[in-house]
């Protein structure tokens, strides 16, 4: 296996295998292989059990392995269940079963993005004859209760986790090691292409590549956003696109460069101060002062917004966005050993209904040229 592990998503497609296997021989597998496809590699994943349930439906079962990375997924049950059927539709209908989480703003749709679609389709349609049909459940029997510790919610995902990624190699997010990765990432797409875009995480990619951004100038940073701004910089990119999450890239607008909520947070306060800039009522800065989370800040000048005719989202919105392009440029001039950097930076924030919220100057122009 790979040192740095697998993603989620590919327990579930080894777990699905080798329930599809005990439907067609009525025999269990030790180990299940998964064509990755992103990257071009095999994985053999151990399967813990197989069970028939029917004649017509066979349990998978297997454990998360992320690696050496901290990650709250590591060593969780993943189970599928897989079941013969007939009638029309897709050869592989795949739907999520308990602790897979629920997508709000998709009418409960399961949160199982396009990657892992992906996966387990072509996985399992290889072992399937031409007249044959399944339908795949993934089961997280822990999933409910891992959720409550993930940032989820904050994008509209609830009641379980998501299978969400565009790789079957999980990395770790918070070790220098993952940054010695990301940086050789960089330098990779830095020698092809003079425009890139910076996204923090896996819902920032995945949206990127939905509005039509060519994956290959994407560039995950997680919360390294300033070392890798500087080694763009040394590598000689000329436009950077930041995209994110307006809950996590506002910090940016405070002069916080290392995004990691146990390092700093000051979102809060970054808000509330261009609510007041802008002449915000005293009240209504007290209640985004004291809103628990962005997102909750948020939703409250929305609802100020409709109750009273006003277009405060758009202007607070707006002069953060301005700002962080600003600060991210300051940042920049005072680490280039020539006191100016070439690059030129714009920043795009989304929220959590993965809505593009707000684009600033710089951000439109790089969004147009990129899509």
């Amino acid at each position: 296996m790979s040192s740095s592990g697998y993603t989620l998503p590919v327990f579930a497609c080894a777990a699905a295998v080798a329930a599809l296997h005990w439907l067609r021989h009525h025999q269990s597998l030790q180990i299940t292989t998964v064509d990755l496809i992103e990257p071009a590699e095999i994985a053999e994943i151990p399967i813990e059990q197989v069970a028939g349930i029917s004649e017509n439906q066979a349990l998978g079962m297997t454990r998360s392995n992320p690696g050496d990375n901290l990650d709250l997924t590591k060593n969780t049950p993943i189970w599928a269940v897989v079941a013969w059927y007939e009638g029309d539709g897709e050869t592989v209908i795949i739907q999520g079963g308990e602790g897979i989480g629920k997508q709000l703003n998709g009418e409960g749709k399961a949160a199982i993005y396009g990657y892992a679609q992906r996966l387990l389709t072509e996985n399992l349609q290889r072992l399937l004859a031409p007249t044959e049909k399944i339908k795949v459940t993934i089961i997280l029997p822990e999933g409910r209760s891992l959720a409550i510790r993930t940032s989820n919610s904050a994008f509209g995902v609830v009641e379980g986790l998501s299978l969400l990624g565009t790789t079957g190699i999980s990395q770790p997010l918070s070790t220098p090691d993952q940054l010695s990765a990301f940086r050789a990432d960089l330098a990779a797409k830095a020698s092809q292409f003079s425009t890139l875009v910076f996204c923090i995480g896996e819902n920032g990619l995945d949206l990127a590549q939905k509005l039509g951004i060519n994956p290959a100038q994407m560039v995950k940073t997680a919360n390294w956003l300033g070392p890798m701004l500087i080694a763009a910089d040394v590598l000689g990119v000329k436009e950077i696109l930041l995209f994110g999450y307006h809950g996590k890239l506002m910090k940016l607008a405070g002069g916080i460069f290392h995004t990691h909520h146990h390092l700093a947070d000051g979102r809060r306060e970054i808000l509330t101060a261009h609510c007041a800039m802008l002449g915000l009522n005293s009240p209504d800065i007290q209640t985004v002062f004291h809103s628990p989370t962005a997102e909750a800040a948020l939703k409250y000048l929305r609802s100020l917004d409709i109750n009273t005719g006003s277009n405060w989202v758009n202007q607070i919105y707006n002069s953060i966005a301005e700002t962080i392009d600003t600060r991210t440029q300051a940042y920049m001039d005072s680490h280039n050993e020539q006191g100016k950097t070439i690059i030129a930076c714009g920043s795009v924030l989304f929220d959590r209904d993965r809505q593009i919220l707000v684009k600033s100057k710089t951000g439109c122009m790089l969004l147009e040229k990129l899509c």
